[in-house]
C-alpha cells in the first residue's frame, strides 16, 4: 500500500499537531513497514523536525511552478501530485485536505480533527483565523473517506458543529514520547536541575503560556494552598504571561513561580520526573498530552473539567472546575499531603498510561486504514 501524508507540521513544528504527526508517521515506519510512505513537505528547507523520523519515508515537494508558491501548492497543487504518485490512501494530520482530493481517482483519504476550540472558545482567536480555519475543517470533514478524531470529546463536537454522523468518525487516541516512560539517570536529573535552578520540590506545568491554559488558576491557587509548593511553568511566552507574572508579584507569588521558555524536549522527562505533582488547568483541549506525558513519567496529576482530560488523564486523577481556585487549592494539599495517596495515584496513572502505547495506538490506526480502503 502507498500511503501519502500531509507532512507540513511534522517537518517544522515543534510541538503540538508537530508531534502528532511525527508520532503516526515514526509509528508507522517502525512498526509497519511494509508499506511504501510518502511525506509531502511544502517547503523542502523548513525540514529541521523530520529528521527525527526514520529515513525509510520519501519527502515530496512542490516542483514547477509551485515550487514559487509552496503554501499554495499544499491546498491546490498536491492533488495533482497525489494522482501521479498512485497514492492509495491520504491521510491529513493536521485538520485538513488539499482541495480537488476526491477527484483523485482511486484513492481514498482520511483526516485527523484535533479540536474545534476555535468554535467552542471564539474570542480565543482573531475573526480572520476562524474563518478560515471553520472553511478548511469543515471541508475536510465532508470531503474525507473517514475522519479520525483524537478523543471522544473532539468527536462529539464534530458532530455537533458540523453535523457529521458519528458512523464516519474513530476515535484513536494520540500518544506521547517513549521516553517519558524510561528511568532517568540520578546525574542527568542533577544537570537538569542545575541548569534551569530548579527547586527541590515544585508543582509542574506543561503547556503554551496562554490565556485558553489558564495558567493563572494554578497560581491563584499555589497562593492558597497550607503548602508552600513553588510553580514551574514550562512553555511558550505569550502576552498572558506578563498577567500571570503581575498578578503572582501583587499576592506574594512572585518567589514561588518560575517560567521556564525554550525548554528543548530532551529536558523534559528529567523535569517531569523531578516534579511532586503535575496540574494541567486547560479550560479546554482536544486530547492533553501533557497529562499523559506526567502519567508515564510517575507524577501525580490533577487536571481541569469541562473537555477531555479525563480521557487522557484517567480515573486516578483529579480533576476540578477551570474556575475555582480554591478546590484546585484543596487538591493540591490533598495530593501532597497524603503519601497513600499520592503513591497510588501514580501506580494507577501508570496502569492507565500503558493504555497509549505506540503498538495499541498504530492498531487502532490500521483499523481504520482497513475500514477506508475496504469499503
Amino acid at each position: 500500500m502507498r500511503i501519502g501524508f500531509d507532512a507540513k507540521r511534522a517537518a517544522q513544528n515543534a510541538t503540538g499537531l508537530g508531534n502528532y504527526s511525527r508520532f503516526v508517521i515514526g509509528s508507522l515506519l517502525d512498526l509497519a513497514p511494509g508499506n511504501d510512505y510518502l511525506l509531502y513537505v511544502p517547503s523542502p528547507s523548513k525540514n529541521r523536525f523530520i529528521g527525527a523520523l526514520p529515513p525509510a519515508a520519501r519527502m515530496v515537494s512542490p516542483r514547477g511552478v509551485w515550487r514559487a508558491c509552496p503554501s499554495l501548492w499544499r491546498v491546490m497543487g498536491m492533488s495533482a501530485d497525489l494522482r501521479r504518485d498512485g497514492i492509495d490512501l491520504f491521510h491529513g494530520l493536521s485538520n485538513e485536505l488539499p482541495s480537488g482530493i476526491t477527484g483523485v481517482r482511486g484513492m481514498r483519504s482520511i483526516v485527523t480533527i484535533h479540536d474545534l476550540i476555535f468554535l467552542r472558545y471564539p474570542s480565543y482567536y482573531k475573526a480572520i483565523d476562524r474563518r478560515i480555519y471553520d472553511r478548511k475543517f469543515r471541508r475536510a470533514c465532508i470531503d474525507s473517506d473517514r475522519i479520525i478524531a483524537v478523543s471522544e470529546c473532539t468527536k462529539r463536537d464534530i458532530m455537533s458543529y458540523y453535523g457529521i454522523d458519528g458512523a464516519k468518525i474513530d476515535v484513536v487516541y494520540q500518544g506521547c514520547d517513549p521516553a517519558f516512560a524510561l528511568d532517568v539517570p540520578a546525574d542527568v536529573k542533577a544537570a537538569v536541575a542545575r541548569r534551569y535552578g530548579l527547586p527541590q520540590q515544585y508543582i509542574l506545568y506543561v503547556g503554551s503560556i496562554e490565556e485558553r491554559k489558564n495558567l493563572m488558576l494554578l497560581v491563584e491557587a499555589a497562593a492558597m494552598a497550607r503548602t508552600r509548593c513553588p510553580v514551574v511553568a514550562v512553555g511558550r511566552r505569550t502576552p498572558y504571561a506578563d498577567q500571570v507574572v503581575s498578578w503572582a508579584e501583587r499576592h506574594g507569588m512572585a518567589g514561588r513561580l518560575m517560567m521556564l521558555h525554550g525548554v528543548p524536549s530532551a529536558d523534559l522527562p528529567a523535569i517531569y520526573r523531578m516534579a511532586s505533582l503535575f496540574v494541567y488547568p486547560s479550560r479546554f483541549e482536544g486530547f492533553g498530552i501533557p497529562l499523559l506525558e506526567a502519567l508515564n513519567a510517575g507524577v501525580p496529576v490533577i487536571g481541569a473539567t469541562g473537555s477531555c482530560l479525563e480521557e487522557a488523564g484517567g480515573e486516578s486523577s483529579l480533576y476540578v472546575s477551570p474556575d475555582d481556585p480554591a478546590a484546585l487549592a484543596e487538591a493540591i494539599d490533598t495530593v501532597l499531603g497524603d503519601g497513600a495517596m499520592r503513591g497510588m495515584m501514580i501506580a494507577r496513572g501508570r496502569d492507565h498510561a500503558a493504555r497509549f502505547t505506540r503498538e495499541r495506538l498504530l492498531g487502532d490506526l490500521l483499523k481504520t486504514y482497513e475500514k477506508v480502503l475496504n469499503t
